[in-house]
């Protein structure tokens, strides 16, 4: 009876602890204090970036509290622009001022990349919308003196995206999504660290940090799905399938990274072509691939985090457009029997 009722204390105490933290969090930091503070939110800005400013700039006190709360109450459609603000207000009242403000000016330049693509197709969609020429991207995302800078700069990039067998150090780095400048031209280096400070933003929303995979695991799990799934429920079936798949040491077998080995699209995947030797080519190795296989969407990149719980170990996509899924090859063979 007294163990039980120091634990029920213990547990008393750490969730009024708890409670008394986050509702701190949420009132002002200083309801005495106000001092005018001048803080710039940049276009472009996700909750995660407004909330680092926000508690850089002393006006909040947690930044992962004000993240978190933006996404419990649903909060969108915050400004870029300079804004007042003080110690003595609250979360509530911040939100408020920072939907009102003002966009700097009208874009100058936007334009939009889809997922699953190759990063030879993404570059040569940035051409053509930008500035840039298809070589300065080439040349930029394969110097390998700026890619170590890069390397030093972000957590999520590591050492293996200098592997000669990589075919692109930066595949699956690159994240889709739509992109907005105020300036007519941009630089080289601007547009790419645009777009990987998109891809570690979207790591660190969905929690990567606390996997057990790798950063450069999880985009390569999440490209494959990128390049299998048609949907959200397919994409974390799939995910499934190769959690099981890497669990019991079963090669993956994804026709995707054949074509990606081959550097050429298939419509559809022959024998001949899985007997291809390369570390990308998941029929000719075991495990994962050498590196992502395309640059996937935040979907793809939260299935792979998350993946179904099931004894699925097959899949087949048939030619009217439905997955059926198999715990045994002796049903995915019945299955593809049935539905080719």
């Amino acid at each position: 009876m007294i163990c039980l009722l120091l634990i029920i204390l213990g547990v008393a105490g750490g969730a009024y602890a708890g409670y008394h933290y986050v509702t701190g969090a949420i009132g002002p930091v200083d309801e005495n204090d106000d001092e005018i503070v001048h803080v710039t939110i940049p276009i472009g800005s996700t909750s995660t970036g407004i909330g680092r400013i926000l508690e850089e700039n002393g006006v909040i006190s947690d930044s992962s509290i004000f993240r978190y709360y933006v996404r419990f109450k649903n909060e969108t459609g915050f400004q870029a622009g300079d804004y007042e603000l003080t110690k003595s207000m609250n979360l509530d009242q911040i939100i408020d001022e920072l939907k009102e403000g003002t966009i700097y000016q009208e874009y100058q330049l936007s334009f939009t990349i889809p997922e699953g693509r190759w990063l030879e197709d993404v570059i040569t969609r940035i051409a053509s919308e930008t500035n840039l020429e298809e070589e300065e991207l080439t040349e930029k995302v394969n110097d390998e003196e700026y890619l170590t800078e890069l390397i030093s700069r972000f957590e999520m990039l590591e050492d293996v995206i200098l592997d000669e067998e990589i075919r692109w150090p930066l595949e699956g780095y690159m994240f889709p999504s739509r992109y907005d400048f105020v300036e007519e031209e941009i630089e080289v280096e601007q547009m790419i660290e645009s777009m990987l400070r998109r891809t570690a933003t979207v790591l660190t929303d969905n929690g990567a940090g606390s996997s057990d995979y790798s950063y450069h695991e999880i985009l390569t799990i999440a490209s494959i799905i990128e390049g299998e799934a048609r949907n959200d429920e397919e994409r974390l079936r799939i995910s499934g399938v190769i959690e099981n798949r890497l669990r019991i040491g079963m090669p993956l077998q994804m026709d995707p990274t054949v074509a990606y080995a081959h550097g050429e699209h298939f419509s559809r995947t022959l024998i001949e072509h899985t007997e291809f030797a390369s570390p990308y080519n998941t029929y000719h190795i075991n495990g994962l691939p050498i590196g992502p296989i395309n640059n996937p969407g935040e979907a793809s990149i939260r299935a792979a985090l998350n993946p179904e719980d099931h004894k699925y170990l097959y899949f087949y996509h048939a030619p009217s457009g439905n997955v059926y899924f198999s715990e045994t090859l002796d049903e995915h063979n019945r299955a593809v029997q049935q539905y080719r």
